[in-house]
This record gives C-alpha cells, structure tokens and sequence, in this order.
C-alpha cells in the first residue's frame, strides 16, 4: 500500500474589517506596554529607589494663657445636722399620729400622743397630796406659833415648844414632797405629748395607733422606736483629702488673709454646673493611717430642700486666687508611665517632646503647672502620626476655653 501523504492547505485570510480589528489592538497593547515602561521608570528614579512619602499633617497652637484659681475637687455625702431617734418617755397605748410619712415638719408640731388617763389620775394624786400636806403645814404654824408664846409667859415648857418647831418643819418637807410628786405627774402627762424638737423631715411611723408603747426618762430601759427626724436646712457635707490634697490646702491657706479658703462649691449628681455653695466649717484633727486621708465637712445651706442627706456631690475647694496659668486640650498630654509628656514642634517642624507637671481638668482643658512656656507650639490633633524626632508639616490651629468655667 503506498503511504498516504497529508498536506495542510492555509486557511482562508481574513477579511478587511477583521484585519483592521486586530492591527488596532496590538496597536493599543504595545502602546500600553511603552506606558508601564515610562511610568516604571519615573516611579524608580536615577536611584533605583521610590521616593519618600510626604510628612504627615499636625494641627498646632500655642498654649491658652487663663487667670485659672487654685482649687482641689472631691467627691462628698450629705448628712444631716440632727439626727434623732423619736422614742416614748412614758408608756401607754398609742392614740394618735399627728403626721403623714415623709412631711417636712416644724419645731413644736403634734407627732405622737399616748393615752394620758392613767398620768392625770397620777396627777390629781400628787395634787390632792400636795393640798394635805400644806394643810398639816399650815396646822402645825399655828401650834409652833401658840406654843411658842406659852413658852415665854412661862405656861408651857420648853419641850414642848421644841416639838411645836419639829412638827411645822415636818411639815415644811412633806410639802416640797408633794410639789415633786405634783412636778413628777405633771412631767410624765406633758410627755404624753410628743413633739417635734426641731424643724426637719420626719420618717415612717414604726408605731400604730393602738399599740402598747415602752418609755423610759432615763433610757435604762427598752423602749420603743417611733420614728426618725432629720434636720434640712443647713446640711452637711462630709468629704476626705488625701495627705497631698491636704498639704495643698495647708499652704495656700496660709496665703489668704480673707475667708477665700473657707469657700465650697458642688455640683449635684444630675448637674453639670458648681451652682451651689458653702462653708469648710471642720477639718479633723488627724489623718486616718489605713486610709491616709483626713475628714472634712462643709455646711450648705438648704432653704429649698433640693440637698437630701446620704445623696452625693462633688465639691470644690477653693485655696488660691486667680493667677495666669498655660492649659491644652487634655487630649493633648500623653501619659509615660508616672510622668506626662506633651508633642511640641521644634527647630525644622521636628517633633519634640516636653515632659509637663499637670494641674486639673478646666471644661476639657487640662492646667500644665510646669513644662510649658506660652511661646511653645503644642501639637493639638494628629498627634498619632506625629513621632518624636521626625518631621511633620504643621497647620495652625486654636484652643478654646469654654466661657462658663464652673463647669470645669
């Protein structure tokens, strides 16, 4: 069999419009090809490498030069002048309640009043023995008196005038007995009554009426728990200070001649604002070693019963007139470690940082008591780009203190 030989015919050539196509796009891939190689080597450079990214942009300003006062703030409770626990002094079935739980009420209003039959029959004991022993008293001045002028026409004996005396002092003593016993009755029926010793806001009753009450004058024995009173206006405020805080207090206290330092002011737990104010009226007379703090107390006055005693406040203490002082943002001071470190811009817009001693927080602004010269330019935003010895391009900016300071 002879070999078959294959020959392979070349297709048909495309058309006119198809080779048109196809010479256009090899046109436009070797014109791209040209582009990558252009923009390559511009990205390169003469040096092989990409060039450096640009500095990162930071917002600075000078420090907010304020006439800011020296002043320590603290977390306090309130509590009342007077507290009191009502209890009986006398015993007997409780009648009456002259109160409704929770009122504010005043110095010599009805509280409570417990049956007084039993102490104005005491009563009218202690005063019919009282008229029979001024009646025996009043016996015995006439008998002294007729024995006494026996004795001097010589009828009567000396014995017997001498008894005359005794009988009528005897009789003296068993009257001052009678008016203690009428005092005494009379004390124990008056305390059927009790009243309020003091303006103040009253508690629950613990007591109904009906029940059967235990008094006692002296308290050395069980008695029953009536109620409670709390005085409202003025109040307390009790507080600590650290031993730091304190010996802050101590030496600027020592600066004023006036009773600047005696000046509180606090802030409500729903307030914003230092709208209320007081006087530093106590401060303990040691420090507490487990704590290392000392106790002080403000008195506020409450004329609109707003302040309620156990409730919390802030307080500010004022020790120092206004003086100038530097403040920035408070985000602007960077925490190392025990210390604290603000970004400056320096010679060539080169970070630099500044180690800062801080003061308070004034509305958002943060006091920088050392570290700072008004002339300085702290960088206030961008501050996590900005890296300590590296350059940045700087745009200036402003710091604004709030205009109602209490709020600091």
């Amino acid at each position: 069999m002879d070999n078959a030989v294959t020959t392979s015919r070349p297709g048909p050539l495309p058309s006119g419009r198809n080779l048109n196509k196809r010479l256009l796009a090899g046109a436009a891939a070797a014109g791209l090809l040209v582009v990558a190689v252009v923009v390559g080597q511009g990205l390169i450079g003469s040096g092989g490498q990409p060039p450096a990214p640009p500095p990162p942009s930071v917002t600075v300003s000078a420090p907010l030069q304020q006439a800011i006062d020296t002043r320590l703030q603290l977390l306090g409770q309130f509590a009342a002048v007077d507290h009191l626990e009502l209890r009986a002094q006398v015993g007997g079935t409780l009648t009456k309640i002259g109160f409704k739980d929770g009122d504010v009420v005043h110095k010599g209003d009805l509280l409570f009043e417990i049956d007084p039959t039993p102490y104005e029959i005491k009563l009218s004991q202690a005063q019919a023995q009282l008229e029979s022993a001024r009646a025996r008293l009043d016996l015995a001045s006439r008998e002294s008196v007729r024995s006494e002028a026996l004795r001097r026409t010589g009828a009567g004996s000396v014995e017997t005038n001498d008894k005359s005396i005794a009988e009528k002092r005897a009789a003296q003593a068993a009257v001052g007995d009678a008016e203690a016993m009428v005092r005494d009755a009379r004390f124990d029926l008056d305390h059927c009554r009790i009243v309020a010793p003091f303006t103040g806001r009253i508690g629950t009753h613990m007591v109904s009426v009906g029940n059967l009450v235990s008094g006692s004058r002296a308290g050395s024995s069980p008695t029953t728990l009536l109620t409670t009173l709390v005085s409202v206006d003025p109040i307390y405020l009790n507080f600590d200070m650290s031993e730091s805080d304190y010996m802050t207090f101590l030496r600027d206290r020592q600066k004023q001649t006036g009773p600047l330092a005696e000046k509180v002011q606090l802030s409500l737990s729903d307030e914003e604002s230092f709208g209320h104010e007081g006087t530093l009226d106590f401060i303990d007379n040691a420090l507490d070693r487990s704590s290392g703090t000392i106790h002080a107390r403000a008195t506020i006055p409450n004329s609109d019963l707003l302040l309620t005693p156990g409730a919390f406040a802030r307080v500010r203490v004022q020790v120092a007139a206004p003086a100038p002082a530097l403040l920035i943002p408070d985000s602007a001071v960077l925490p190392d470690q025990s210390d604290h470190v603000v970004l400056t811009l320096g010679p060539d817009n080169v970070v630099t940082p500044k180690q800062v001693e801080v003061g308070d927080l004034r509305d958002g602004l943060r006091v920088i008591r050392k570290g700072l010269s008004s002339s300085d330019q702290v960088i206030i935003d961008g501050i996590p780009t900005a890296q300590p010895g590296a350059k940045v391009s700087p745009h200036n900016g402003s710091i604004r203190f709030a205009a109602d300071q209490a709020k600091g």
